[in-house]
């Protein structure tokens, strides 16, 4: 099977198309989509984070380049780190902006916040999409994480759903929506999300197992907005925690818990 550099790599070249991919990713669902887009397109990746850790906004494209973003989706709508990396940037000379967001059911209205927040810029994406990934959530008691099974069937879909997103992309094609809303989307986004945004989004219900935590530092060390010090990790409760569950997820012992509830671990594997 030909890779998807090989298969797209040539007539991105030939079209003279350069793509610039800003992504989040907590647990890797979204890095890896991001990782398909980049390998089919020849372009670099910019991590959020890394971005708005220069301190610098303000991103003027070339002509004929692509503006991507790609982001999970949390509590049915957009990261509170994405939000807050596109109200500080200023994109200049913008022809194609495109987004994908990946999630493990559904993903509401998500799009349509994100859509929101470039619209305060003047823009609009051109070309949306949802990637349904390994569910990842342990936050509500009524989300369970995926069995190895259903991991491994998910990932199997989305490399299909992805050489589909590429060649869109590749063409530029513009009015393209696919994304899965869900039955009540208006209720997971701005009832039950706007509960969770409001409420959840915080480092408060983190806690660690100090029996079990061999003081690695890697949660510290994967923390996207530098929430978590010292060892055994304690969280700052400064306001900054956006919630992707890195920390949780990422333990080699699983030593972080988040709440009451006992859950499971998810981290994305190339498979």
């Amino acid at each position: 099977m030909t890779s998807l550099h090989e298969r797209f790599g040539r007539f991105a070249f030939l079209l003279y198309l350069r793509i610039m991919i800003f992504y989040f990713s907590g647990t890797g669902n979204t890095k890896w989509a991001a990782e398909q887009l980049a390998q089919a397109t020849g372009e670099e990746l910019r991590y959020i984070p890394d971005e708005m850790g220069k301190g610098i906004y303000e991103y003027t494209l070339q002509e004929g380049e692509r503006l991507g973003f790609c982001f999970p989706t949390h509590g049915w709508q957009p990261p509170k780190i994405v939000r807050d990396f596109i109200r500080k940037c200023t994109f200049k000379s913008v022809s194609y902006i495109y987004a994908l967001t990946t999630c493990g059911d559904n993903m509401g209205h998500a799009m349509r916040i994100f859509n929101k927040e470039l619209g305060k810029k003047g823009l609009h994406a051109n070309a949306v999409f949802a990637i349904i990934m390994p569910e990842s959530n342990v936050c509500f008691s009524f989300l369970h994480l995926d069995t190895p099974e259903r991991e491994t069937q998910k990932i199997e879909a989305a490399k299909e759903r992805m050489r589909h997103v590429c060649e869109v992309v590749v063409r530029k094609e513009k009015g393209v929506e696919e994304l899965v809303k869900g039955a009540i989307p208006y209720t997971y986004t701005y009832i039950i999300g706007g509960y969770y945004n409001k409420h959840l989004i915080n480092d408060k219900s983190f806690w660690v197992d100090e029996d079990a935590c061999v003081q690695c530092g890697l949660c510290q060390k994967l923390c996207p907005v530098n929430d978590i010090e010292g060892i055994p990790p304690t969280w700052k409760h400064n306001g900054s925690c956006t919630n992707c569950l890195s920390c949780y997820h990422h333990c080699p012992k699983h030593a972080i818990h988040w709440g009451k509830m006992k859950r499971g671990q998810y981290v994305f594997k190339k498979q």
